[in-house]
């Protein structure tokens, strides 16, 4: 090992201090929230002094040579000081938050647990300095917030958490091999290193376009998985489904940090392997269009506080791979993209922070997300109504917010590249439809956030009796909820009034990750022509909210859902195909392989690679099993219905019976007063659950074998072809 340590340090103290917690809270919860709460803080305080370091022109290095082959490698400049710091705030306001939203939970120590190993490998990726790396712990990230969704073990929570998961696994697989295909074709996946080396790798066939063929469906496959967790169209699936299940502050943390780490990966690769690449900005901007505007849509339609939060935060990262395409398409001529980007990815995570807090205070009183329920909750109720306000006004891009700032940004990067079209004698048709989504996209983000805004603090509930209850409420949260909601909600007010002095030092400090310049001429950020699309995008929402959404998705006085129940990708496509066509076309084909082609090596190559899986897969199901029995450990109910548990009811009187005539006997003076029939059915229940759980998982695993086969199939297909 070389260089800093104080990087690994970063990465490891959150792992670290969640063992600690763990233990601590064995024995005393409230001392183990204040050692949560100390690990945020030092995780912050350390970042704040790097911070400050490398403003003064340091940065920092680390490399672990040996770790698995092909080193870990973490680096500190500009971006990653800012996103890691970033990241450490919300952390470290949501773990202070997190005590009194989490006080009537069960399951308390497991959620601390998962929270700090997350922070550690989300700060991992951010400090990355090589795709391996970033791998490593982008893969630890998902599997541990993976727990974050399931945490209360409800149905749609679980159901939720498999879509969650399955999401991440598939992405992750995807994404190791454009990784592989990658390093194969270039040789390193370090990415200071990877810009030259994917330019010497096309210059020395310049006239062979199968390099940049398969540099391209590299990028693609690693683009696959970076944008599933980002929430990119069409693998945004888990965001409605998880958000609306998953706790308050690690909802937060989902939508405001976890989607940037995979926007950071799409970063990479968008500014170091395809640089002012036109063709793959193309596919950026495309995608991010659709994912902008589907995502305001389905906000739009919801009546669910958390799904509408969700699929905003979907429509949001759609806005920052609309400036990531326009930095490709734009060339060396980016500086409005670069800088719109990575302002919207700063803004997007501040600002949810506020919104899902404010939204956890709804949850936490009230227990209910309906909009029709919740209605009123937000009246006499100034902290509470002053925080919504400003996440909502920042994320609609009102001037002198700091939204507004980033899509002023982001828009003009479009009108700019529209003028160059124009001034070359092109058709501008396309760029002109491009502009009239973004501000489209923006004015359904105005008519939902006034949705939802007025559904909470202006309106009355329908139940008299209700609202009073609410207008009664007058302490709604404690104090450290308090401090973590409005502290976080006095920032974005201050960098949306002083623009000149916040916004332009946060993109000076880090565009030099994107390979950006400054502009040549300052922005004037406050003048007619960059407030006429905002004004533009506010008219749009004044009249789809009054127009639509109070006319068409209200029907007497209460909120309607109008949005299809069948337009559900996931139970519409992604599950049917997944676990019903892809295993009977896999096992066709397995058959007709094994009747007309394979020859005996392969077959005993095959036998020896089924045994491997199912030793790795029964590996697996101990662990869970384990888990089951540890972290995951359900609360022991006093009573239980009988409904199935017939064999452990039978076995549990007979053990009763036995009992009483041993107190009747031998154990007269000090008899058994306890039933064994509860302990007896819930160990039956374990037992059912268990093999049930085996079960799945041994499908699931089967299935991912299945899809590697046949990918692996493809690409060596593809490679004798070509």
């Amino acid at each position: 090992m070389m260089g800093d340590g104080i990087l690994l340090f970063l990465a490891l103290w959150p792992m670290a201090g969640a063992l600690v917690c763990y233990l601590i809270g064995r024995r005393n919860k409230e001392l183990r929230s204040l050692a949560a709460d100390g690990v945020t803080i030092v995780e912050f305080g350390v970042l704040v002094f790097l911070l400050l370091q490398v403003i003064g022109g340091r940065t920092y290095d680390f490399v672990w040579e040996d770790f698995c082959g092909l080193g870990l490698v973490l680096k500190l400049d500009g971006f990653r000081a800012l996103y890691g710091l970033i990241a450490a705030w919300m952390w470290m306001m949501t773990t202070i938050f997190s005590k009194e939203y989490f006080a009537h939970y069960r399951n308390r120590n497991r959620y601390y647990l998962f929270l700090l190993v997350t922070l550690g490998a989300t700060v991992g990726v951010f400090l990355s300095a090589d795709l391996y790396t970033t791998f490593i712990f982008f893969e630890i990230m998902s599997f541990t917030s993976y727990v974050w969704v399931a945490h209360d073990e409800k149905a749609e929570s679980m159901r939720a958490a498999a879509t969650y998961l399955g999401v991440a696994v598939i992405g992750g697989l995807v994404m190791l091999m454009g990784l592989f295909l990658l390093y194969h074709t270039v040789g390193t996946l370090n990415m200071d290193m990877l810009l030259d080396a994917c330019r010497k790798a096309m210059d020395a066939r310049p006239y062979d376009h199968q390099v940049y063929l398969q540099l391209f469906i590299a990028g693609a496959l690693i683009l696959f998985g970076f944008g599933a967790k980002a929430g990119m169209f069409p693998l945004h699936i888990w965001l409605p489904k998880a958000h609306p299940v998953a706790p308050a502050p690690a909802s937060a943390l989902l939508s405001g940090i976890l989607t940037k780490v995979g926007v950071f990966g799409i970063a990479v690769v968008s500014c170091n392997i395809f640089l002012h690449d036109a063709s793959w900005g193309g596919l950026i901007l495309m995608l991010g269009v659709v994912t902008m505007f589907g995502g305001a849509l389905l906000a739009l339609f919801s009546v669910d506080l958390k799904r509408t939060l969700a699929c905003s935060s979907m429509s949001q990262i759609g806005f920052i791979l609309v400036g990531m395409g326009m930095q490709g398409i734009l060339g060396e001529e980016n500086a409005l993209a670069v800088r719109g980007t990575l302002l919207h990815m700063v803004n997007h995570s501040l600002i949810k922070l506020v919104l899902f807090m404010a939204a956890g205070v709804v949850f936490q009183n009230l227990h209910k997300l309906n909009l029709n329920d919740i209605r009123g909750f937000g009246r006499k109720k100034p902290a509470l109504c002053f925080c919504f306000l400003m996440g909502a006004l920042g994320i609609a891009g009102i001037p002198l917010w700091n939204g507004y700032v980033s899509k002023t940004l982001l828009h003009e990067s479009i009108v700019e590249y529209t003028h160059v079209v124009a001034a070359a004698g092109g058709s501008v048709g396309l760029w002109k439809a491009v502009e009239w989504t973004f501000l489209l996209s923006g004015g359904i983000t105005v008519a939902y956030m006034l949705k939802l805004f007025i559904a909470l603090f202006v309106e009355k509930n329908g139940d008299s009796q209700l609202q009073a209850k609410y207008d009664g409420m007058t302490r709604y949260m404690n104090g450290q909820s308090s401090f973590a909601l409005i502290g976080s909600a006095v920032v974005l007010p201050v960098m949306g009034f002083l623009p000149g002095i916040v916004m332009d030092g946060i993109a000076d400090l880090g565009q030099s990750f994107f390979h950006g310049m400054a502009p040549e001429h300052a922005v004037h950020y406050f003048s007619l022509t960059n407030l006429t699309g905002a004004v533009i995008s506010i008219g749009i929402g004044l009249v789809l909210y009054f127009g639509v959404v109070r006319l068409w998705m209200m029907k007497d006085s209460t909120y309607v859902n109008r949005w299809p129940a069948w337009l559900d990708l996931e139970n519409l496509i992604y599950r049917p195909v997944l676990l019903g066509l892809l295993p009977g076309v896999c096992g066709f084909l397995c058959q007709i392989l094994d009747r007309y082609l394979l020859n005996g090596f392969v077959k005993v190559f095959l036998a020896i690679s089924s045994v491997v899986c199912r030793c790795m897969d029964h590996l697996v199901d101990s662990i869970i099993v384990l888990a089951r029995k540890t972290t995951h450990r359900q609360t022991t109910a006093s009573k239980r219905r009988v409904v199935n548990d017939r064999i452990a009811y039978a076995l549990g009187l007979l053990c009763d019976d036995c009992i009483l005539i041993m107190n009747k006997t031998v154990r007269r003076k000090r008899p058994i007063e306890t039933s064994t029939i509860p302990r007896l059915m819930e160990l039956e229940e374990r037992i059912v659950t268990t093999n049930r759980l085996i079960g799945s998982s041994m499908s699931f695993g089967l299935m991912l074998v299945c899809v590697g086969l046949c990918l692996t199939l493809g690409y060596l297909l593809y490679s004798y072809i070509v």
